[in-house]
C-alpha cells in the first residue's frame, strides 16, 4: 500500500507553515500538477476542510435549536432530510462530474472550455430543481405521512418540508458552483461561500425559530426560512465571484450559451455519480422508515447522532475532496503516478484523524448526544449509534478518499455498482432482518449499517489498488 513519493514530488525549499496557511485561505494560482505534492495537498485541503467544518457546524447548531421544540420537531427534520438526501444525491452526483470535467480541462490547460463547462453545469442544476420544488410545496404533508411521521409533524411541521424542498434550487447551485471552484483549484472561494451562507444560517436560526427581537416566532418553519436565506445569499456571492473571476476560472458573458455536446458530457459523466448517491441516500430513507416504525425517539436519536457524525467527519470529507481535484488535474496533465500518490497520502491523513474521532465516540457518546437533548430515551439511542459507528471509522477514511479518487478521475460508475451491492443488497435487508424480524429494534439498524459500511470500505480500497480508474476519460 505504500508508494515512493520521491519520484513524483519535486524538491524545493519549503515556505513557512504560516505563509502556506495564509496562501491556502486567501487562494492561490499555484499549478497543482507541478508544485510539491505535500504542498498541493495542503493548499487544497485546508480551505476544503475549513469549508466543510462550518457546513457541519451549521448542521449541529440547527438541530440544537430545533431540539428545543421537542422530539417530533427533530423527527420532522430527519424525515424531511430523507427526501432532501435524494436531492443531495443529484446535486452531489452532478458536482462529482463537474469537478472531474473542470479539473481535467484545467489540467489540460483548456481554461476557456472549463468556463463553458461551468455554465452548462449551472443550466443543469436549475432544470433539475423545478420538479422537486413543485412536489414539495404541494404535497409536503403527504410526503411526511408516507414516511410515517406522527400527528404533530403532519399538522405543524409540514411547513418546514415545504420551505426546504421548495427552495432546493439554492442547494443545487451551492453544490454545483462550489464543485466548479474546487475542480479549477479555487478551493478558497468555495470555502468563503459556505462561511458566508452558513454563518448567516447560524445567526438567523435562533432569531426566526424563537422570535428574538422584532422577528416573529416561527418555530420549526423559522429554521427552514433561515437556511434558505443563508444559502440564497451564498449563491448570489458564488455567481458574483464566478463572473468576476477566480484564480483559475472565470465565466464571461460570451460563454452564457447552450452547448448541447458539453452539457451532455456533464450529464453522461454525472449519471454514475448521481446513481451512487441515490443508492446511498435511498438506503438511508429505508433505514429512517424502519426507525420511524419503531418510534419518534428512535428517529430523533438517529438524527442527532448523524448530525454529530457529519460534524466530526467534515474535515475528512474536505481532505477527500482535495484528492478528487488532484486526481482530475494530474490525470489531465498526464501524471497518473502523482494522482495515485496524492490518494495514498491523503488516505493516511484521513485514517489517523478518524481513528481519533472514533475514540471520542466510544468514550463519550452520551455526553455528546446530551448537548442536544435532555430526553433520556433519545440520549440512549443516539449514544448507542455513536458507539457502534466508532468501530468502523478506522476504515472509513480510506473509503472516503478512494471513492473520491474514482470520482475525480471521472469513473463514477464503479462506486455506483459498489453501492448497489453493499447498500441495497446488504445494508437494507440486513437492517430489516435485525431490527424487525429478529426484534433488535433500533440496534438492528445500527449494526446493519456497521457491517455494510465496514465491508464496502475494505472492498473499495482493494479495487482502487487495481488502478483501472487511471484510464477513465471525461
Amino acid at each position: 500500500m505504500t508508494q515512493d513519493l520521491s519520484a513524483v514530488e519535486p524538491t524545493a525549499a519549503p515556505p513557512s507553515l504560516w505563509r502556506e496557511l495564509r496562501e491556502a485561505v486567501r487562494g492561490t494560482d499555484a499549478d497543482y500538477t507541478k508544485i510539491p505534492l505535500r504542498r498541493a495537498v495542503f493548499l487544497l485541503a485546508v480551505p476544503m476542510v475549513l469549508e466543510l467544518v462550518l457546513e457541519s457546524t451549521f448542521a449541529v447548531v440547527d438541530i440544537f435549536f430545533v431540539a428545543k421544540l421537542g422530539p417530533s420537531a427533530v423527527a420532522t427534520v430527519g424525515l424531511t432530510e430523507s427526501y432532501l438526501f435524494l436531492l443531495y444525491a443529484v446535486a452531489m452526483g452532478l458536482a462529482m462530474a463537474v469537478t472531474a470535467v473542470v479539473a481535467r480541462r484545467i489540467g489540460e490547460g483548456k481554461r476557456e472550455e472549463a468556463g463553458i463547462t461551468a455554465v452548462q453545469a449551472i443550466f443543469i442544476a436549475l432544470l433539475v430543481s423545478v420538479l422537486p420544488a413543485l412536489t414539495g410545496i404541494v404535497y409536503a404533508q403527504d410526503l411526511l405521512r408516507l414516511m410515517g411521521a406522527d400527528a404533530w409533524s403532519i399538522e405543524h411541521g409540514y411547513r418546514y418540508t415545504q420551505w426546504m424542498l421548495g427552495g432546493n434550487a439554492v442547494i443545487m447551485l451551492l453544490f454545483v458552483i462550489n464543485a466548479i471552484f474546487r475542480g479549477a483549484g479555487d478551493a478558497a472561494i468555495a470555502m468563503r461561500v459556505l462561511w458566508l451562507s452558513n454563518g448567516l444560517n447560524i445567526l438567523l436560526c435562533p432569531i426566526l425559530i424563537f422570535g428574538l427581537g422584532p422577528a416573529p416566532e416561527l418555530g420549526i418553519e423559522g429554521a427552514a426560512i433561515a437556511t434558505n436565506i443563508g444559502r440564497g445569499i451564498g449563491v448570489a456571492y458564488q455567481l458574483w465571484v464566478l463572473f468576476r473571476g477566480g484564480k483559475h476560472i472565470r465565466v464571461t458573458a460570451a460563454q452564457l450559451v447552450w452547448r448541447g455536446a458539453m452539457l451532455w458530457n456533464i450529464v453522461r459523466t454525472s449519471l454514475g455519480g448521481v446513481g451512487q448517491m441515490i443508492v446511498a441516500m435511498t438506503s438511508w430513507i429505508f433505514l429512517m422508515r424502519i426507525l420511524a416504525s419503531i418510534g419518534s425517539e428512535a428517529v430523533a436519536g438517529a438524527t442527532i447522532a448523524i448530525r454529530i457524525m457529519m460534524f466530526t467527519m467534515m474535515p475528512a470529507w474536505g481532505m477527500s475532496n482535495a484528492a478528487a481535484t488532484l486526481v482530475g488535474q494530474n490525470l489531465g496533465a498526464g501524471h497518473p503516478e502523482r494522482a495515485e500518490a496524492s490518494v495514498w497520502r491523503i488516505g493516511w491523513y484521513n485514517m489517523a484523524y478518524l481513528v481519533a474521532i472514533s475514540v471520542l465516540f466510544f468514550a463519550l457518546p452520551r455526553q455528546l448526544v446530551s448537548i442536544f437533548t435532555a430526553d433520556p430515551e433519545v440520549v440512549r439511542i443516539g449514544a448507542e449509534w455513536l458507539r457502534i459507528l466508532s468501530y468502523s471509522f478506522f476504515i472509513y477514511g480510506w473509503w472516503m478518499v478512494t471513492v473520491q479518487a474514482f470520482n475525480g478521475a471521472g469513473d463514477t460508475m464503479t462506486p455506483t455498482k459498489i453501492n448497489v451491492v453493499f447498500f441495497w443488497l446488504i445494508q437494507i435487508p440486513l437492517s430489516y432482518l435485525l431490527a424487525i424480524s429478529l426484534d433488535w429494534q433500533h440496534s438492528g439498524v445500527f449494526w446493519g449499517v456497521f457491517v455494510s459500511e465496514t465491508a464496502v470500505g475494505v472492498f473499495t480500497l482493494w479495487l482502487f489498488t487495481r488502478g483501472r480508474w487511471k484510464n477513465a476519460q471525461v
